[in-house]
């Protein structure tokens, strides 16, 4: 399923949120519209563990320390990635974004159903960085540092993210 199209989202660190300097936000749309209701196990098969059902944070936030998968398994909800200035996306069911470490998201609405899976590349453990004073010396130093994943979260081996996201 390489041949999957793929969205891509580049956005410029704001001065608050660092957004990855290299690798495009990727949007799968509709691509589990059949089965979002297993988008975690799907993205545990794939190697992208640490997995959790939830909602997205209703502030800016990112994670400097890996990349992060967020499949919509219900409902819908606007997005917005890239920080303040970013692009808001329209989320529903069956879809699935793939954010590169410090890349910028929050909820800006939703409906009561609406739920994510989310995981982490080999389990990665993440951390919770919201653009204040102090973190970005260190969270732009970890950020060039995360491992380009070994799998796409939804194909595997042979995925869009192996071809949008190459080594540093």
């Amino acid at each position: 399923m390489s041949t999957y199209e793929v969205k891509t989202y580049y956005f410029e660190d704001d001065g608050f949120i660092p957004n990855h300097p290299d690798w495009p936000v990727l949007f799968y749309e509709g691509v589990l519209a059949e089965r979002s209701y297993q988008a975690e196990q799907i993205f545990n098969e794939n190697n992208w563990l640490n997995s959790w059902r939830n909602g997205i944070f209703d502030y800016h936030h990112y994670h400097s320390n890996t990349h992060e998968v967020l499949g919509v398994i219900s409902g819908f909800a606007t997005v917005k990635i890239g920080g303040k200035s970013g692009q808001e996306l329209q989320i529903h069911a069956g879809d699935v974004i793939v954010l590169p470490a410090g890349t910028g998201h929050i909820n800006m609405e939703s409906s009561a159903d609406f739920q994510v899976a989310g995981a982490y590349p080999n389990g990665m453990d993440y951390n919770l960085m919201r653009g204040v004073d102090g973190e970005r010396p260190a969270a732009l130093e970890e950020i060039r540092y995360v491992p380009l994943p070994e799998n796409d979260p939804v194909f595997g081996t042979d995925g869009p993210l192996l071809q949008h996201w190459n080594s540093k």
